[in-house]
């Protein structure tokens, strides 16, 4: 498995507030971590690190390989890290209020296991197709749900940002999962809206297509973004599995 992060304050904002980081357990499976740090909250870089710390620290400990036992621990530390932050910001008003978005994956030879929060996104690159496997906990994808809004008016909308869930501003939290199959050559992207805010899902698509490394493909998108403004942090963490790789990680 090949692996690149790049995470960018963009053109426009004083602090960057997203994280990310990827992290192995004692039986050599990968996760990876990609958080945003809510905008309009104190503390959002606080919440972000640490979420991406804290799993991936405790992740580190384990040593399992069975997806459903990973699915249960992910449920189980995510909630617990939820509460951390949660307790954090009350014990100092400086941070009240602060939260993430959170995407991480999990993969298992040929299986992928995706836990979510938020609007920062997890896609599937395979066979030159990107493949949305999280869906947005955000505002104005509920307007879209509903047909009040269309998916076009969506990307303008003055509340396009707002998210409907998150870890740490609540003192509980609501994680979905989602389930898929990578093979040799397929591509994952765990990215905060600060990418996809500003790039189309075909450039995105057309980046991963092409003959670039990895983290040529982390560079130029990052650069496309600040190019397009950069009104928001741009991350990306893209894990690629080589064509000559056998089913161990």
């Amino acid at each position: 498995m090949e692996i690149v992060v790049k995470s960018d304050r963009g053109q426009k904002r004083a602090v960057n507030e997203d994280y990310a980081n990827y992290f192995y357990n004692q039986s050599g499976i990968v996760l990876l971590i990609t958080c945003d740090g809510i905008g309009g909250h104190n503390a959002g870089d606080v919440a972000s690190a640490m979420t991406v710390c804290e799993l991936g620290n405790a992740w580190q400990e384990t040593d399992f390989t069975n997806l459903e036992d990973i699915h249960l621990w992910l449920r189980k530390s995510i909630i617990a890290v939820n509460q951390s932050i949660y307790l954090k910001a009350k014990k100092n008003e400086e941070l009240i209020g602060m939260g993430t978005t959170l995407v991480a994956a999990v993969v298992v030879e040929e299986n992928v296991l995706v836990a979510y929060v938020g609007d920062s996104r997890v896609y599937l690159q395979h066979n030159h197709t990107l493949n949305l496997l999280t869906e947005d906990h955000s505002l104005v994808n509920e307007l879209v749900k509903s047909g009040e809004i269309t998916a076009e008016e969506a990307l303008v909308h003055p509340k396009r940002n707002y998210v409907t869930r998150s870890v740490g501003v609540m003192d509980s939290v609501e994680v979905d999962f989602v389930r898929s199959t990578m093979k040799q050559g397929d591509c994952l992207l765990l990215c905060t809206d600060g990418l996809t805010n500003m790039i189309s899902v075909d450039t995105i698509e057309e980046l991963l297509s092409s003959q670039l490394s990895i983290e040529e493909i982390a560079d130029t998108a990052v650069g496309l973004a600040n190019a397009a403004g950069g009104t928001d942090n741009i991350t990306i963490l893209l894990a690629k599995k080589q064509i000559n790789e056998g089913c161990e990680n």
